[in-house]
């Protein structure tokens, strides 16, 4: 089974839904026993990162979290659940994250393009995860966001997008997998990433 974490925050159905469609056994979960209980861990994530970190911490599950990705767990972040990982974010002042890799979460710049980044972008496969077998370079995902992660480490980025700036769109380390764009709304290949994590956590 997979924990898809339900802190108050999140577009839980979709994913839960997503992960049905491909034959994946995930279920919404908010108690850290789920998380240790579970084969593989889903970090959904929509809205700001303050009120994120709040409700992580409120619900217990913030460190849970953190001792489960360093126990070697599958973990999958979507969205938020990407910049959740990192030491902290600019959004609203200075927010601390879980901290799992050092970088921050800076804003896009203001320029000629549309803050919040919304709609279909490509993606620039840097070092090709297992999550994106099956999945071409150039391929097109679903983003919303005003927000990106800046990692101190570049050998964590897994593929990189362009709008305004090239920013980091996926991460990958060992058992560690996070998107900026949301597979459960990319249609085909999104759901080929859900896939391909379900596949991931059954190996491992």
């Amino acid at each position: 089974m997979i924990a898809v974490i339900d802190y108050g925050m999140g577009n839980l159905r979709s994913v839960e839904k997503g992960f049905a469609h491909v034959g994946v056994d995930a279920r919404i979960v908010d108690k850290a026993q789920a998380l240790e209980d579970a084969e593989g861990i889903v970090l959904p994530g929509v809205g700001a990162f303050r009120d994120c970190m709040s409700n992580l911490e409120k619900f217990e599950l913030a460190g849970p979290i953190v001792e489960n990705i360093k126990k070697g767990k599958p973990f999958l972040g979507i969205c938020l659940g990407l910049q959740l990982l990192f030491t902290e974010s600019g959004e609203f002042g200075h927010t601390k994250g879980l901290d799992v890799f050092k970088g921050n979460v800076p804003r896009f710049p203001e320029n000629e393009l549309k803050v919040p980044h919304m709609g279909w972008n490509s993606i620039n496969i840097k070092n090709r995860p297992p999550i994106l077998e099956g999945v071409p370079e150039n391929s097109y995902f679903y983003f919303v966001h005003s927000y990106y992660v800046a990692p101190e480490d570049e050998s964590i980025v897994a593929t990189t997008t362009d709008y305004g700036v090239e920013f980091t769109s996926m991460i990958w380390k060992d058992n560690v997998f996070a998107t900026q764009f949301h597979p459960e709304k990319s249609q085909a290949l999104g759901l080929q990433v859900l896939k391909n994590f379900g596949e991931f956590v059954k190996k491992n």
